[in-house]
């Protein structure tokens, strides 16, 4: 997948939101409950077992109120005005499993919901809404040790300014001498350093795979990756330059001093979800000397001639939803294994170009690395 795949998949993701636009309610089971992504107290939005998503807004001066998610050709999902001044409305169809952006469009302006947590995405804070998936237990809140996640800045001389980043450092980090490697863990665009933790749960993941001992501890750095124009079609025009700077120049060493890290190119892996695939894609083909494991999460592929001449890394991992383009992964995959490259593939069953794939690739990925 090109630059300019990952971009029309995004516009797609972002206008469609993965769901229907409303037009029958006829056949949904009556047992909404509240999402889990609700701020304290709020009832709506609220989600059932089959993955329809249901709304109310108290809104009594509007005339019209449209929810983003649902097929954006048809306008997404329209909410009908009740005599007491609240809007209703339910999706006519049920969405992916897993986590959605979203927002209101209110007599032609764009707010968020009032009932929802906010998320970093698309470019601004955006609404969020979760559709328990039948998976769901692997990046569920459990009763197991947990790991920390702690907020950083660090200097960057080339951005002249001070950049921040999240660190996740595993159950037991810092209560002894031992040293970890590093997972360079990269989001999408219009997202931020936040999304990783916040919208994919990735703490929890890993706390859970770690309690089962399906993978070995390591840290997780998390940081912003638009150095460049972020408008819209900004994506466009993106260069690796000023990042790659950023990333390998600033960030590495910052880390490497201030953290319990194996430094060294076999205990460091980058890996990132579509626009963080591309720059993940980028950046280890341009420094193969920093990093020993690669990971494309709906971020395109790499190819035998690529790579090169190059020193090989001990593993190159792609992944995609399947109904994205699996077909290119899976091919991309069995021609790096031809050539003697260490290579896996994975695809998430029913879902496309969102968190759910995501989280399910990241929970795949870890016990790979550091092997």
């Amino acid at each position: 997948m090109n630059l300019k795949s990952i971009t029309i998949a995004l516009a797609v993701a972002l206008v469609c939101g993965f769901s229907y636009a409303q037009t029958s309610t006829e056949g949904v089971k009556e047992d909404f409950k509240p999402s889990p992504l609700n701020q304290p107290g709020q009832e709506y939005p609220q989600v059932n077992s089959q993955g329809y998503a249901r709304f109310r807004i108290k809104a009594p001066q509007a005339d019209s109120i449209r929810v983003s998610l649902g097929l954006g050709g048809q306008g997404g999902t329209r909410l009908s005005k009740g005599s007491d001044g609240f809007f209703t409305g339910t999706t006519s169809g049920p969405m992916d499993e897993g986590f959605h952006y979203y927002h209101l469009t209110i007599d032609g302006g764009v707010f968020n919901d009032p009932g929802a947590l906010n998320f970093f995405g698309s470019l601004r804070w955006e609404s969020g809404i979760e559709i328990p998936a039948r998976d769901q237990d692997f990046y569920a809140l459990k009763d197991v040790p947990h790991g920390n996640v702690q907020q950083v800045f660090f200097p960057s001389k080339s951005t002249n300014m001070q950049r921040r980043a999240f660190v996740y450092t595993p159950p037991g980090y810092g209560k002894s001498a031992k040293k970890y490697p590093v997972l360079y863990l990269q989001h999408g665009w219009g997202e931020d350093e936040t999304a990783w933790s916040n919208q994919g749960r990735a703490n929890l993941i890993m706390d859970n795979l770690i309690a089962d001992g399906r993978t070995k501890p390591f840290i997780i750095v998390m940081t912003y990756g638009m150095t460049n124009d972020t408008r819209w079609g900004g994506i466009r025009d993106f260069k690796i330059d000023a990042f790659q700077t950023v990333l390998t120049e600033e960030l590495i060493p910052y880390i490497d001093a201030n953290f319990q890290t194996i430094a060294n190119r076999s205990n460091r892996a980058m890996a990132g979800l579509s626009m963080g695939g591309m720059e993940t894609h980028s950046i280890t083909l341009n420094k193969p000397d920093i990093f020993g494991y690669y990971a494309l999460l709906s971020g395109g592929t790499f190819n035998p001639d690529e790579l090169k001449d190059k020193v090989k890394p001990h593993l190159i991992f792609l992944s995609c939803g399947s109904k994205e383009r699996p077909e290119g992964v899976k091919k991309a995959v069995a021609s790096l294994k031809d050539a003697g490259y260490n290579a896996v593939s994975y695809v998430s069953e029913n879902t496309a170009h969102e968190f759910l794939t995501w989280r399910r690739s990241l929970k795949e990925l870890a016990p790979l690395l550091f092997q």
